[in-house]
């Protein structure tokens, strides 16, 4: 055989293997070319909108990198890359065509180069070119090699070391544990409770770990896992939904603040009681900040180091109890001195914590009757309470205190007459202007720079990822209705009306019942249930913020838990008649799932012949069996009636004679409760 066969043979063996691995690589998705000739807005038009998300600012102000999502209809599958634009907008460029996608990109403390997840592990590129237009991504290196996957990182603020996010086992059962050739068989063992989250089995635990960089390949073997081991069976983030940001790095990199729920099985289910830790990322040891009570999540380090603030929960077992912010004085080697609460005179559900620069401000979203609205509170302002403290001189000691503090300064920074939902911002420039992503029901996520001022928030849009097929659709109109209550309060009801909407016709309505029950119908933009298009397909559609709705107020919020069949379905009767006695309302349904599926069935029974048709999703039809198979037992204990925080005595078997408390824990809320609420709850389920 000659050389040049030789060579040729091995050529043509490369490009046939280099052709198959691209033939079986999965195929980019980019943003589809959208022509609507007749201006209908319909589900697969929906379906071909760009999903924006998780904007960064580069470090030196130029440049913010952010991910859009693309969805293939005909493989059912969706795919993410990055862009990046100037803040002000005016540039903008696709850094990213993969076919697998790119998520959590962080940019390096320099701004050269980006680290991001693709494939459940953690890659590095440096940036090149000179400007956006003409950017690109180097050829990336793999970072790690874990093979659980990891979900999510953060770097440290030197950039020196990251923590991310992988699983451990937990202890349910597989045929696969002592049979490798069982790895298809889904049964499951367990002896004890939190075996399931909402739709998945609990096989296996977040946990988090820290790494170094720049030495190697990152395993779990050169780690360290924060809670100390596989062995140990608690979450590091919280599931169902906690990712990176309940985990925060000290601006020195000693240090990591994190949420946990130290608790398993039943005391876990039963229990919302989520602390505060600061882990010492030297020694491997945590310390907990102990305030009690239930969900302590999302803390955030000041820039300076001397403060954490975090969302906090009063009480344990309540799920919907005011969200409040607390902050914690923060001494030599990691020592608390003080923790302060920001909001007891603030109405509402603080949210997505954000510190200006200087350690002066916080800045937050709440929903705020009907709109998720910008905030920001003067840390340095009195705060209106402390909740625990220790002295200068006894650093680490927490006794309570029982006087009041002043008020803190707390300013609205996007005025009532600005509908649209805001988050959070993702960056605060130099001249207090803020970066933040909003949507409204007429249109996705996307970024948005606020320049608040005592005249009114300026906004410039930032992106414009959507624009050109939304131009293409025909507009809705909408309406802020104030519906009177049977005990006269005013009730939030929006009405978003059909395009080229003429009040002289007769359409049908759709009346949204909100499940939940704790939830808020504002401006959010949803792919799920997107009001836009059913008011496109020619519906009035009504969503009325009954009782139970979480931007109104905690004693709004309140009064639905032990009164599902009371006031919330009158506050939907009274929306549905006011609104069908409307010369332009012809028949109305009614449209719910989960609990909303439950008010459907429930209003079936009592309108009278105000609805013509009901349509419900999942609904909740038997309380009684759903407080049997329910996982998360924290919330039917409360909200079927229960109304009792938290309480458990190990060791305690059978009845305590209480009529409530049973096997040691408190189940005020259960069938077998003899709490009032909760056998009228029982017998009314529909």
């Amino acid at each position: 055989m000659s050389k040049f066969t030789l060579v040729a043979l091995v050529a043509t063996f490369l490009c046939f293997m280099s052709c198959n691995k691209k033939e079986n690589a999965p195929a980019y998705v980019g943003k589809p070319q959208v022509e609507i000739a007749d201006g209908q807005y319909t589900t697969e038009v929906m379906l071909s909108l760009g999903r924006l998300s998780d904007p960064q600012l580069s470090p030196d102000g130029s440049m913010v990198v952010y991910g859009v999502s693309y969805i293939d209809l005909a493989a059912n599958r969706s795919c993410r890359n990055l862009y990046i634009c100037s803040p002000d907008g005016s540039a903008v460029q696709q850094l990213t065509r993969e076919g697998k996608s790119i998520s959590n990109a962080r940019w390096t403390p320099d701004g050269k180069a980006l680290y991001y997840i693709q494939g459940g592990q953690i890659y590095k590129a440096s940036l090149k070119g000179s400007s956006i237009g003409s950017l690109s991504l180097g050829k990336a290196a793999k970072l790690s090699n874990v093979a659980e996957g990891i979900s999510g990182f953060e770097l440290s603020p030197d950039g020196s070391k990251l923590l991310y996010i992988s699983t451990v086992k937990s202890s349910v059962q597989q045929p696969s544990d002592t049979d490798p050739a069982l790895d298809k068989a889904r049964a499951y063992v367990t002896e004890d409770l939190m075996y399931r989250h909402w739709d998945h089995w609990v096989t296996e635990l977040p946990h988090s770990y820290v790494a170094s960089l720049g030495t190697g390949t990152i395993t779990k073997e050169n780690s360290a896992d924060i809670l100390g081991g596989p062995e140990v069976k608690f979450e590091l983030p919280l599931e169902p939904y906690g990712g990176t940001e309940q985990l925060s790095w000290s601006p020195d990199g000693k240090y990591i603040a994190y949420s946990c729920k130290k608790l398993s099985g039943k005391q876990y289910a039963f229990s919302t009681n989520t602390e505060i830790y600061i882990y010492n990322v030297a020694t491997g040891e945590s310390t907990v900040i102990p305030v009690g009570g239930g969900y302590d999540t999302d803390p955030v380090w000041s820039p300076d180091g001397s403060k954490l603030a975090w969302i906090s929960m009063a009480r344990d077992g309540y799920e919907a109890d005011k969200s409040r912010i607390l902050m914690a004085y923060i001494g030599s080697e990691g020592i608390v001195k003080e923790v302060r609460e920001l909001t007891s005179a603030f109405k509402y559900n603080a949210a997505g914590l954000v510190w200006s620069a200087d350690s002066k401000y916080i800045y937050f979203n709440a929903l705020t009757e009907g709109l998720q609205a910008l905030y920001r509170a003067d840390s340095d302002s009195a705060p209106s309470a402390a909740i625990i403290i220790g002295s200068d001189e006894e650093e680490g000691s927490v006794q309570e205190r029982s006087e009041p503090l002043a008020g803190t300064l707390i300013e609205r920074l996007t005025e009532d007459n600005l509908w649209y939902d805001f988050g959070s911002p993702f960056a605060i420039l130099e001249d207090g202007s803020l970066l933040a992503s909003y949507c409204s029901m007429e249109f996705p996520t996307e970024l948005v720079a606020i320049s608040p001022s005592p005249s009114g928030a300026v906004l410039s849009r930032i992106s414009h990822e959507n624009d050109d097929v939304l131009a293409q659709l025909k507009p809705i109109s909408m309406e802020q209705r104030y519906v009177k209550t049977v005990d006269g309060r005013d009730m939030l009801t929006w009405v978003l009306f059909p395009p080229e909407f003429d009040d002289s016709k007769v359409y049908p309505a759709i009346e949204i019942c909100l499940g939940g029950p704790q939830g808020t119908l504002s401006q959010s933009w949803s792919y799920r249930w997107n009001y836009r298009l059913m008011a496109s397909q020619g519906y009035i559609t009504i969503l009325p913020n009954r009782r139970g709705t979480t931007a109104f107020g905690q004693e709004w919020t309140e009064q639905i838990s032990g009164d599902y069949i009371g006031l919330n379905m009158q506050d939907y009767l009274k929306a549905g008649r006011e609104l069908k006695a409307e010369p332009y309302v012809g028949k109305l349904a009614a449209c719910g799932a989960s609990y909303g599926g439950y008010s459907v069935y429930y209003l079936a029974g009592i309108h009278g012949d105000l609805y013509d048709c009901f349509i419900a999703h999942a609904g909740i039809f038997d309380e009684k069996y759903m407080y049997y198979e329910t996982e998360e037992m924290w919330f039917p204990n409360w909200d079927n009636g229960g109304l009792t925080e938290y309480g458990y005595t190990p060791g305690q078997v059978g009845s305590a004679g209480d009529g409530i408390t049973f096997g040691g824990m408190k189940q005020a809320g259960s069938p077998w409760s003899s709490s009032p609420k909760a056998r009228r709850h029982y017998s009314n389920s529909p």
